[in-house]
């Protein structure tokens, strides 16, 4: 028989037709098949060193009898908790497979084609992707150089210059994935202010956690002053739940009702929302996380600093450093020692790597390796 005709891209969307899907952190199995590595340290993909608390593996083994059910579509209990502690009410969270998933509900809520989105350079790489997907355009508008505010940090008046008659969205990533750079509250506060009321205002508080900065505050407080903001909230990171895919949204009721007619129904499984109720109750194990990210980031800095190596301060768990020249041959250099980080030349940084803050003995692999490399 003949075989079939391939599907022409030309059918696809236009916005698709040239995008770049997202270039995950290397995995471990892949390293492990490629080079034959026993011991591989991955400081690739900003995860949390400690695993899972014990209370949501708990949680989530015991969901796992329950298998053959739906989960709860509407994710009461979590919503209820989540409202709980943030001050809100449960019609203001939406929730998602990971806040990547919350962020491209957005995006298809609220971009057409002919619309454009605002966000910063060097920032979220999946900013641009969602919303060349839903056929938007994206508009970049430059960091800041180092001298009126952090290098490489959002410009937030270069963010409300950039917006246009068509902008539906400006993304901000506080603090920003890969910098680590921050924007304090009392900037963004007067950033949402001036903002015209028709252009959503997405904030995304994915290490918020983490972020010791005496000026540096979360925006959920000022929801009830600015229909127009969504602040978007991930349990991947400080609450160690990468593989489980759980993430959230926090708005006024209104727009979280337009989330939810475009968000796909069971979008979180079972297994994630009672592993994310239990992680949220376990403060110990989110004081253990963001102590031990504390002491990382300090062991990391201060090794780069003895070595003379720029880096971008950094609030997150992970600092990106400047090699000061093409990094991705030290990347492949580091792969070959067994150790796994993330080149960041897709965001504009082609001297820099990306490190995820690990236990005190994965950094200290990765540091023993970039010694030697660095010699070669």
């Amino acid at each position: 028989m003949p075989s079939q005709p391939l599907i022409p891209e030309r059918l696809a969307a236009p916005g698709v037709r040239t995008l770049t899907p997202y270039q995950p952190g290397k995995p471990i199995g892949e390293l492990q098949r490629e080079l034959g590595l026993k011991q591989i340290v991955k400081l690739a993909s900003n995860e949390n060193p400690l695993g899972p608390g014990p209370r949501a593996l708990a949680a989530a083994q015991l969901a796992a009898s329950e298998l053959h059910l739906y989960p709860d579509g509407g994710g009461h209990d979590l919503k209820t908790a989540l409202a709980r502690k943030t001050g809100l009410a449960r019609e203001q969270i939406t929730l998602g497979n990971g806040s990547n998933d919350v962020l491209e509900v957005i995006a298809r809520t609220f971009l057409v084609g002919g619309d454009s989105a605002v966000f910063s350079d060097h920032a979220f790489a999946v900013y641009p992707i969602v919303t060349q997907a839903a056929g938007a355009t994206g508009i970049v508008a430059p960091a800041h150089d180092g001298r009126r505010g952090p290098r490489y940090g959002h410009d937030l008046d270069r963010l409300a210059g950039a917006i246009q008659p068509s902008t539906k969205i400006v993304f901000i990533a506080n603090p920003n994935n890969p910098t680590g750079t921050y924007v304090p509250l009392v900037r963004l506060e007067e950033f949402l202010a001036a903002v015209p009321p028709h252009v959503i205002v997405v904030v995304d508080e994915a290490y918020v956690e983490y972020v010791e900065a005496p000026d540096y505050g979360s925006v959920v407080r000022s929801l009830p002053c600015y229909p127009n903001l969504i602040v978007t909230r991930t349990f991947s990171k400080a609450y160690g739940l990468a593989g489980l895919r759980v993430g959230y949204a926090m708005s006024s009721p209104q727009v979280a009702e337009l989330l939810n007619r475009v968000r796909q129904p069971f979008n979180v499984n079972s297994i994630a929302l009672a592993a994310a109720l239990a992680a949220l109750a376990d403060d110990d194990y989110l004081a253990q996380s963001v102590a031990l990210n504390r002491s990382g980031l300090r062991q990391l800095t201060d090794a780069l600093g003895q070595r003379r190596l720029p880096y971008v301060p950094s609030v997150g768990n992970f600092v990106a450093m400047d090699l000061q020249r093409p990094a991705a041959p030290i990347y492949e250099a580091l792969l070959r020692q067994g150790v796994i980080v993330r080149p960041i030349a897709n965001y504009g940084l082609p001297n820099h790597l990306r490190i995820t803050v690990g236990t005190e003995a994965e950094n200290r692999f990765f540091i023993e390796a970039l010694d030697r490399v660095l010699r070669l």
